[in-house]
């Protein structure tokens, strides 16, 4: 029988501006409410188990649009995306962006129309479908490189931040949130990883979230000697594209996708 918690979702909403006016930044910590509220309004018991998740079963974008120098005008366009690493939150989500109150979206006091939701693959370069059984048939590869769309950063200590995606940081967060959400027959065995770097082209810039948090953009080609670790970081690099990698992927930052031309 089909167990939809096993599949994989990317869905872009579309906005447009209310108003005249500056929405500011990234909007991550706005996007993540408005993502939680309306998965609550479609399924109200998802409310506790989404506040005691240690690792978020979605990911978001950081809103995404051209910004005017001066001042957002009325109707300008933005667009921001919804990864479902557990399938089952996409009806709860679907039922709760249907309910959007007058269809104004609230983000940091910013007013937004809901203009569309894109769900199927093909409606918008970044809505697509996949599954864990599916992505475990990604083609495997000794040289990946991975493009960081979004501030990018780890968790090292307790009191120490990585900008830079080293290959065991990134690898070693996409390894626990696949354990974490896929079915157990294709869960990977802990891996001491080899990843010698052969490229990088990267800059830190700081997104403002809570706080100011610095990560890194750009893209990095990992190289995998060894075959087994090649086979099951190809597998992860593609499941990134969901997944998103590091800190704070519910609130825009470790969005990265896999590069084919480096």
């Amino acid at each position: 029988m089909f167990d939809d918690r096993y599949s994989l979702y990317s869905v872009v909403i579309e906005l447009g501006a209310a108003k005249k006016g500056f929405p500011t930044g990234i909007l991550g910590r706005a996007l993540h409410s408005q993502v939680l509220e309306w998965l609550k309004i479609g399924e109200p018991s998802l409310a506790e188990e989404l506040h005691q998740s240690q690792i978020s079963p979605f990911s978001i974008s950081p809103l995404i649009g051209k910004r005017r120098s001066k001042l957002t005008e009325e109707g300008d366009r933005f667009f921001f995306r919804i990864s479902l690493l557990n399938g089952s939150l996409l009806q709860p989500l679907l039922k709760g962006l249907e309910q959007q109150d007058k269809q104004i979206v609230m983000l940091d006091k910013f007013a937004f129309r809901l203009c569309h939701i894109h769900i199927l693959p093909g409606s918008h370069s970044l809505a697509r479908a996949s599954s864990y059984a599916l992505t475990t048939q990604a083609p495997t590869s000794s040289k990946i490189t991975l493009k960081f769309h979004s501030a990018t950063s780890f968790k090292i200590d307790r009191n120490t931040i990585q900008p830079f995606p080293l290959g065991d940081s990134v690898f070693n967060s996409l390894l626990r949130r696949w354990n974490h959400f896929a079915p157990e027959e294709l869960y990977f065995p802990s891996v001491s990883w080899q990843i010698p770097v052969a490229a990088f082209e990267l800059k830190t810039y700081s997104v403002q979230l809570k706080k100011s948090e610095i990560g890194s953009e750009g893209w990095v080609t990992y190289l995998f000697p060894d075959q087994e670790q090649a086979k099951i970081a190809s597998v992860l690099s593609q499941f990134a594209f969901f997944a998103g990698v590091g800190r704070k992927t519910s609130m825009g930052m470790g969005q990265v996708s896999v590069n084919n031309h480096g």
